[in-house]
């Protein structure tokens, strides 16, 4: 069994960035100082998203080394030369980093996060950094919306089972939790991140005892207080065994929810908060599952469902109506000198940056502005933080989850209320491009342009 680890994770590079490291070593301009940004170019069906990845990515660079194994393996290759090996065996990043920090709300064209280091560096870690941001601010952003469209109501989890892979199961926990999600069922995500780990019963366990009285009986009896699943047969006759039991055992059979997982949850929600409540069980929640998004938790809610919480898997582990963010690590300045794309859809802007938030009367976000990093806008909030330094983590970049999480919170409070919603909102957040910014690509442009004729 194969796992990406802290000595192998150098390796989790397209191979033209090896192959772009050794030229660049070749000709003398691996040393020479370059900013990558990384930023979503589009994002079509997400009225803002929420940054998140910072950690991973920082602990990737702090360890960042090859080993004789990866030498050895890049040898075998026949393509990169024994003294090129060589400085890759001494190759560690030392570069800086800035930042947005994680559980802020980001826009289209905004830099998440830029690198300014030796561009050999910055080059090769264009793949794991692409990988590790663009995965974790979209599967946050997704989980973003349901913890909204929950109004306050529970939201666990469920989804690791089908996932697309164990580290991304395992990454989604840290990230739903920045985005408001309560618990996970995956136990290694609670044990890694220190998130609440929650879970109750299968299908199969019903199934596996005589009758379903017995399974709940048994269950109850283990675990006082839990939550009984009753859709294995029939939804609401489960409930009437449940109802059945806890008349006959009183204080040896306790239970504090059920769980609907199939059919017309909003019905059977209905009628089973109806049962409970005239034999006097007010205190029995109803959890639900099965197929769930923020779109069907929205609907579920406008038609008066008296559910309190939500199990929610499938379709936010696999972001199944954005499955992918159009992310992108470009170089914008090379050696002190502005850098961008020409092409059409593609372009890009030079130079390194800032991005200031700026608020109205009422505490709500107004609109933000991309600026060159040394400019100054009076009422501005800067979102880029210097978060690396040298290769080192500064106090910046020792973010803790409990910290980001909370921020999430905050930031999204102060959104303007039509972003929150779940259709596209009108208008659009605004994110403009300070006067300056626009002058350098302006020029960066021309310049380029005429070398090229």
């Amino acid at each position: 069994m194969h796992w990406v680890t802290d000595e192998n994770a150098v390796l989790f590079t397209d191979l033209y960035e090896l192959t772009m490291l050794q030229a660049y070593y070749r000709e003398g301009l691996d040393t020479a100082v370059a900013t990558f940004d990384l930023f979503v170019r589009q994002t079509p069906g997400r009225n803002y998203l929420l940054a998140c990845g910072l950690d991973t990515v920082l602990h990737y660079l702090e360890t960042l080394h090859f080993t004789q194994e990866a030498l050895d393996y890049l040898a075998s290759l026949g393509r990169f030369e024994p003294d090129f090996l060589d400085y890759l065996a001494r190759f560690r990043f030392t570069g800086d980093v800035y930042a947005v920090p994680e559980g802020t709300p980001v826009f289209a064209g905004e830099p998440l996060l830029q690198v300014v280091a030796p561009i050999g560096q910055a080059q090769l870690i264009e793949t794991f950094v692409l990988n590790q941001i663009t995965f974790q601010t979209g599967i946050a952003s997704k989980a973003s919306r349901v913890v909204q469209a929950a109004q306050g109501r529970l939201v666990a989890d469920f989804g690791a089972r089908r996932m697309h892979g164990a580290d991304a199961a395992l990454k989604a926990v840290r990230a739903y939790y920045i985005a408001g999600i309560q618990a996970t069922s995956l136990v290694l995500g609670g044990q890694m991140f220190g998130v609440p780990v929650t879970g109750t019963m299968a299908h199969s366990y019903v199934e596996a005892h005589p009758t379903e009285e017995d399974a709940f009986r048994a269950f109850a009896g283990l675990y006082p207080g839990t939550t009984l699943l009753v859709d294995t047969y029939d939804t609401l006759e489960g409930v009437r065994k449940v109802i059945a039991l806890c008349k006959e055992q009183g204080d040896r059979f306790q239970v504090g929810a059920i769980r609907i997982d199939s059919g017309d949850l909003a019905a059977l929600a209905k009628e089973a908060r109806r049962m409970l409540d005239e034999a006097g069980l007010t205190h029995i929640k109803i959890f639900a599952s099965g197929s769930l998004d923020e779109y069907r938790i929205a609907e579920l809610l406008a038609q008066g469902a008296p559910i309190d919480g939500f199990g929610v898997g499938t379709r936010m582990g696999t972001i199944s109506d954005r499955p992918y963010l159009d992310s992108a690590y470009k170089l914008s300045e090379f050696e002190g000198e502005g850098r961008m794309k020409l092409s059409l859809e593609k372009a890009n802007l030079p130079g390194r940056k800032q991005v200031f938030r700026f608020y109205g009367e009422d505490g709500r976000a107004t609109h933000d502005v991309i600026a060159c990093h040394d400019e100054q806008l009076e009422g501005g909030e800067p979102l880029l933080h210097c978060v690396m330094r040298g290769g080192r983590r500064t106090e910046a970049g020792r973010d803790t989850l409990e910290a980001a999480r909370e921020r999430a919170r905050q930031d999204l409070a102060r959104l303007p209320e039509r972003l929150l919603a779940l259709e596209e909102a009108d208008p659009p957040y605004p994110v403009h491009i300070s006067e300056r910014l626009q002058t350098l690509g302006e020029a960066v442009r021309h310049r380029l342009m005429q070398q090229e004729t």
